[in-house]
């Protein structure tokens, strides 16, 4: 099979050919039909990620695919099942093995470049607003990075939930499409007096905080008494100041979120997250947004787009 290596550290990933695993008792073997990228690729490749695995690893956290081969104990998959997986690597193959307790069936009307881009943003957005910052219908949100895959779920996700969202992000393009992804007020992060224009919607009940920086800052002085700080990044490079003497008067929740950890730390909340999810899917409740889609012999082309943060969306890349 195909493979996108990376031999050490910051080296250029590079397509090599390799035998296809065996999957052990408790594994499937998958083949690959679609791998989403997330930021989190990129430090897998710098070996900064927080789960970066030993060198040399194949990035790819999430993928889709039909089932061609169960280890011996395994009863949850059969040969020729459709199925999506948040792996945490070797995403980017033609052929993946993974724990079977990873993967989730897909419902026939579930497509596989939807179902690979729908779990680490979705499920991310889901587990952080409806459970760790405990989103009830009424409340307004405010998502920072709002265009990109994490933020566009988020917007769809705290809809679905019933709030209200204030989306940030950078330009007239981006802006219009989380206006499209429903959005009740989008704001430029760009624009002259940026800080007065967000502060105009204000109190807030939560921020979604994938950016940190001084939009995070300016995001959180405005968060009403018991609101909270949902931290998913820092996109920005640095991290919001938030004043402990602000949040203590306020009684202000500051949230870590980390959706890498949940398949160990609570892995039946994760699994329940996605089956939601695949629910509200069929429901048509949330739209993944596939913005661009590359072919695994142009991976580094895909990369390469994720890296320079003008995707709009998703990257799909396909065996």
């Amino acid at each position: 099979m195909i493979l996108l290596s990376v031999s050490e550290p910051n080296a250029t990933p590079t397509l090599i050919s390799a035998p296809i695993p065996t999957p052990s008792d408790t594994q499937i073997q998958v083949r690959i039909a679609a791998t989403a990228l997330n930021f989190a690729d990129l430090l897998l490749i710098q070996g900064r990620y927080q789960d970066t695995p030993d060198f040399p690893l194949v990035p790819g956290l999430e993928i889709s695919g039909t089932v061609t081969a169960v280890g011996r104990k395994v009863t949850t998959h059969r040969i020729g099942d459709r199925i999506a997986a948040i792996t945490g690597h070797g995403g980017l193959a033609e052929y993946a093995v993974l724990d079977a307790r990873r993967a989730i069936p897909l419902p026939d009307a579930v497509d596989f470049h939807t179902s690979a881009a729908f779990q680490i943003t979705y499920a991310t957005a889901h587990l952080a607003l409806v459970r760790r910052a405990r989103l009830a219908a009424g409340e307004v949100v405010v998502i920072l990075g709002a265009a990109g895959g994490a933020g566009l779920a988020a917007i769809e996700v705290a809809k679905a939930a019933g709030a209200k969202v204030i989306a940030v992000a950078r330009g007239a393009d981006r802006l219009k499409v989380a206006t499209r992804a429903g959005a009740d007020i989008s704001i430029d992060s760009a624009a002259t007096g940026f800080a007065d224009l967000l502060h105009s919607h204000a109190p807030f009940d939560i921020v979604y905080d994938a950016v940190g920086g001084d939009a995070g800052t300016t995001a959180a002085r405005r968060l009403r008494p018991e609101g909270r700080h949902l931290l998913i990044g820092f996109a920005s490079g640095d991290h919001p100041t938030l004043k402990p003497n602000h949040l203590l008067v306020k009684n202000i929740d500051v949230i870590g979120f980390n959706i890498s950890a949940y398949p160990g730390l609570n892995p039946t909340a994760m699994t329940d997250s996605l089956t939601t999810l695949l629910r509200w899917l069929e429901q048509d409740k949330i739209r993944p947004h596939i913005g661009h889609t590359f072919r695994l012999q142009d991976a580094n082309q895909a990369l390469d787009l994720l890296k320079s943060r003008k995707a709009t969306g998703k990257i799909i890349v396909t065996p």
